[in-house]
């Protein structure tokens, strides 16, 4: 029987690594357990790579080693970064003076875990400073991941095996972002996590995109959603969206158009009115998915990242999701916020949204589907579709008689609502007729896009 090679395996890559000389390190773990660290002295020879674990459980404890959270959370970045300073810089200090030749390294991961039928989610921060080369300035990489595993135990051997990935990526991958992705998950089972941001820090790291490698965990199913803020720079969700009241625009963005804007706008006008929010309050996102049941097409990491770039030439936030479907964008909205939620959509979607065959894997069919997406504090808002012949409202859809009543249910309680007439409007403006006029080289494209977009969409 053919034996494989060590590095195939978790353990075998814990081995790797404690058999590799230029590497060691700590490690701190919070909330789950030593469940890395446990891989490290599963596999043998960790006396060579590990100088000290910790396991703070306590609060207090915890709290007199890294210092009191100004917001009382433990599973938070402040903290792992804290966590991070701390045990790096005394590693530094005590051992790098007579250990010349070695790479050090501090691991640390403050978990949240739950079990089956909590209502607690199981998340937590992971992260690894360490050095490259011997002596030289540290390198970092911090990432947020979610557990979607119900059982506990489950969870920490997921988690066990995320870390471990990591250290070995940073170590052995880190010249490649594609190869670090791939090792970032290796041998873990697709729906096991999902990862909400990762973060890079170091000179072996400027070759990598950050926004780029982020998209590439949602376009092989990794990460939900990845969110970009109106500065460009990546975002972990769930502190982000945190206790706001979203304004969520969904479209395909390819490329953005003068009438996405308005529909933004208008948008966010009337759900500030709706909700008697201040513009403080509130917060307008533009969604897209990379998956589009409705068009059946698939936006890979490329097309992503130009979409991105155009949207955040415009400073606006952008969320780059998984979701087909509607309700499980609200979904994963609400795991963040309580507030009012409004989603502004085109008038044309709806023929899509009440098709009953995109909730066949629903037990509740498309009642149920539509019973998740809106409610007391969730909107959706139909933006007409206004063209020389004709004007869509929400008047002017007709459903088929299976879900008229359905449809009928939502409208007069107002959760879905018209935001403007067709008086109000020019015609709508896809983005397949800008694509066609530039396929054609007609200039006139630029009437139809923001002129902030100009040079952008001419490189592309």
């Amino acid at each position: 029987m053919q034996i494989e090679p060590r590095s195939q395996t978790i353990l075998g890559k814990a081995l790797d690594i404690n058999l590799d000389p230029k590497f060691y390190g700590t490690f701190a773990e919070i909330g789950a357990g030593q469940e890395v660290a446990r891989q490290f002295f599963q596999a043998g020879k960790a006396s060579q790579t590990i100088a000290l674990t910790i396991s703070a459980y306590d609060m207090t404890y915890s709290d007199m080693i890294y210092g009191k959270e100004k917001s009382g959370r433990y599973v938070c970045l402040p903290r792992l970064e804290k966590m991070l300073e701390r045990e790096y810089t005394k590693l530094i200090d005590r051992l790098a003076p007579t250990r010349k030749e070695t790479c050090f390294f501090s691991f640390a991961d403050t978990v949240a875990t739950s079990s089956e039928g909590s209502k607690r989610s199981c998340h937590g921060w992971m992260g690894v400073r360490f050095q490259a080369t011997p002596g030289g300035e540290f390198h970092e990489v911090k990432l947020h991941v979610r557990m979607l595993d119900r059982l506990r135990l489950q969870q920490q051997e997921t988690l066990s095996k995320l870390g471990v990935n990591l250290l070995h990526s940073c170590f052995y991958k880190g010249k490649n972002q594609t190869e670090f992705l791939d090792g970032l998950f290796d041998q873990i089972k697709s729906g096991s996590l999902a990862i909400d941001v990762i973060y890079f820090v170091g000179a072996d790291f400027k070759k990598y995109n950050e926004v780029y490698f982020n998209l590439m965990l949602v376009e092989k199913k990794w990460s939900q959603a990845c969110l970009i803020d109106a500065e460009g720079k990546v975002q972990n969700p769930p502190d982000f969206l945190w206790d706001k009241s979203l304004l969520i625009q969904r479209g395909f963005f390819s490329p953005v158009t003068n009438t996405h804007l308005d529909i933004y706008n208008r948008g966010l006008e009337h759900f500030k009115k709706e909700f008697s929010l201040k513009t403080s309050e509130l917060m307008g996102i533009f969604e897209f998915t990379v998956d589009n049941r409705a068009k059946g097409t698939h936006v890979n990491t490329d097309q992503a990242f130009e979409r991105v770039q155009m949207i955040s030439q415009l400073q606006l936030p952008v969320l780059v999701t998984q979701f087909t479907l509607f309700y499980q964008l609200k979904e994963f909205i609400r795991m963040s916020t309580a507030k009012p939620i409004g989603i502004v959509i085109g008038a044309t979607h709806l023929e899509k949204l009440f098709d009953e065959t995109f909730y066949f894997d629903l037990s509740g069919g498309l009642l149920e589907g539509m019973g998740k997406l809106l409610g007391r504090f969730t909107r959706l808002y139909i933006y007409p579709h206004k063209t020389a012949e004709i004007c869509l409202l929400t008047k002017s859809f007709f459903p088929k008689p299976s879900v008229k009543h359905i449809y009928s249910h939502f409208i007069e309680n107002k959760m879905i609502q018209d935001i403007a007439g067709c008086d109000d409007l020019k015609e709508f403006i896809h983005s397949d007729e800008v694509n066609k006029l530039i396929k054609k080289k007609d200039k006139a494209w630029k009437k139809l896009v923001p002129e902030k977009l100009h040079k952008l969409i001419e490189k592309i």
